[in-house]
């Protein structure tokens, strides 16, 4: 998405400077909004990115993606000489 912003603050930098009263969020009235119902205000650099998050957040799903039909799950046992040969001649 366009218009995101980005901070180079870290979480803990962010914390230290809320502690120091130079956050610029009033997180009461969030969160009086919140409970409230209330919506935020479009974001006048991207209007349309908060339905557009709303919308990605709601289309996704948890969990695996679904895989391709063309394969098999299937438990096999092999010999530690076998598997010891295996592995001697290739990474990992």
């Amino acid at each position: 998405m366009t218009g995101l912003k980005m901070t180079t603050m870290t979480v803990k930098e962010m914390r230290a400077a809320r502690e120091r009263g130079e956050s610029k969020t009033d997180l009461e009235l969030l969160h009086h909004n919140q409970l409230a119902g209330i919506e935020p205000e479009d974001d006048e650099d991207a209007p349309g990115a908060s339905v557009a998050m709303r919308e990605a957040i709601t289309q996704r799903r948890a969990g695996r993606p679904a895989g391709s039909d063309n394969k098999e799950q299937v438990a096999i046992r092999f010999d530690k000489e076998v598997l010891e040969a295996f592995r001697a001649n290739g990474r990992g």
